[in-house]
């Protein structure tokens, strides 16, 4: 249990300032929200696909299919909403995480029944 008082000679943790975050949040265009929320999407999966150093001890393809799928249906969404500069890079990411979940699966998915390909089409390989 803590204390929520400071102890002497220590300052009190500084609170948010929530109308700035609001202000930040107000000048930032909606296509790089969409980006970022793309890219954390990705490095999710990623993790969940045991694609990091610590590899296998993340590894979690249940919640990688979740998030891959949730990525495809952003991407097929914002599609005609962001450009093919930033569109382009993010499809490539998504193809490559939908392969390594094909790749990591002991059970493979049907062509078509993969994460995302509802969105994305299906996939060979």
């Amino acid at each position: 249990m803590s204390d929520a008082t400071p102890a002497a000679g220590q300052a009190a943790p500084e609170q948010p300032d929530y109308d700035a975050l609001t202000r930040d949040i107000a000048e930032v265009p909606a296509v790089e929200v969409i980006v970022t929320v793309a890219v954390n999407l990705m490095s999710a999966a990623a993790v969940k696909l045991g694609l990091t150093e610590e590899g296998e001890d993340h590894k979690d393809l249940d919640e990688a299919r979740k998030l891959i799928h949730s990525l495809a249906g952003l991407m097929d969404a914002s599609a005609t909403e962001i450009s093919s500069f930033h569109a382009s890079p993010l499809r490539d990411g998504l193809k490559s995480l939908q392969l390594a979940f094909r790749e990591a699966s002991v059970v493979k998915d049907q062509p078509g029944q993969g994460p995302g390909e509802k969105y994305t089409g299906p996939l060979y390989g």
